[in-house]
């Protein structure tokens, strides 16, 4: 397995415990925006739950049902301190920064906290920014901030990406002759199962890219009994991706082609690495050359 860091990973500005990113502010030690004493709350904690427990009309008690995890909301207590030696100049430009970076958006960004070693990160939005304007920060730069994120998944994530591509099952090349004893037949050049870690706590949605020449491929999660297959015909310089965060099936970049999956391929959505290892199996009902090959991608996930 190899780790895979590319300039959209979370966190690239952190260095030491302590340290919060967001989008592109450093906070924390070495900074001018120092993490205060009460430091974050609804890190750590659980997400709000949706349960469908039921309860039992006739005795005690219910039945349990589904646990659903709510939106993540993460508040931080940070003190808003420039260096007291640099210019107003200096103090303007990190409380422009802070504006610039806390700023009304759509769309969510990576929000990464280290803490004992470990970079974890969401992504979320601004939903509050509190400034008290008042007579200590008019006269010593000084402010005791709110900044509060919402994270539309719950989950944290760690922040170095992983991927591994397998591709389809190629023979053993068999006895090579004048036989010689013990027999050998070889090892197969590929057998088209692969193991991938999930090493959280929380199941993780991989992203799955199909690349040609194939048709009808199907990658199966054998410690679930989950399995995706799409009836397409892919050529070799076709791709066909699958985000199962999403539910998104992409032809080429371009064109949906989530219609094309089999009775029985299950839904994107529920197509989840658990924690642990899962063994995944690639296949197809036919491959011209033998050089399909499927590539998953993934992050592990925590509560």
């Amino acid at each position: 397995m190899t780790d895979e860091t590319t300039a959209t990973e979370p966190g690239p500005l952190i260095t030491t415990d302590g340290q919060v990113q967001w989008a592109g502010l450093l906070m924390g030690p070495g900074t001018d925006y120092w993490i205060a004493a009460e430091g974050l709350t609804g890190w750590e904690e659980l997400p709000a739950l949706d349960t469908s427990d039921a309860d039992r009309p006739v005795g005690h008690g219910g039945w349990p049902g589904s646990q659903w995890a709510q939106a993540r909301t993460v508040t931080a207590q940070v003190w808003f301190a420039p260096d007291p030696d640099a210019g107003p100049e200096a103090v303007r430009d990190a409380l422009r920064a802070l504006r610039a970076a806390t700023a009304v958006r759509d769309e969510e960004e990576w929000l990464a906290v280290r803490l004992h070693g470990e970079t974890l990160a969401v992504r979320a939005r601004v939903t509050q920014r509190v400034v008290p304007t008042d007579r200590q920060f008019a006269a010593s730069r000084l402010a005791k901030m709110t900044l509060q994120w919402k994270a539309s998944d719950p989950r944290r994530y760690e922040a170095v990406g992983r991927r591994e591509t397998v591709g389809l099952p190629r023979p053993e090349p068999g006895l090579s002759w004048p036989l010689g004893w013990p027999l050998t037949w070889g090892t197969p050049e590929s057998t088209g199962d692969l193991n991938v870690e999930n090493t959280g706590s929380a199941p993780a949605h991989p992203v799955i890219t199909f690349t040609g020449p194939c048709t009808t491929p199907r990658l199966a999660n054998r410690t679930t009994g989950d399995w995706l297959e799409y009836a397409i015909t892919l050529a070799s310089d076709d791709r066909l991706v699958v985000d199962t965060a999403e539910g998104t099936v992409v032809f080429n970049d371009t064109a949906s082609r989530r219609h094309t999956a089999t009775p029985g391929s299950a839904p994107e959505e529920s197509f989840t690495l658990p924690p642990g290892t899962s063994q995944l199996s690639f296949r197809a009902e036919s491959a011209p050359d033998g050089t399909a090959d499927v590539t998953v991608a993934w992050r592990g996930a925590e509560w």
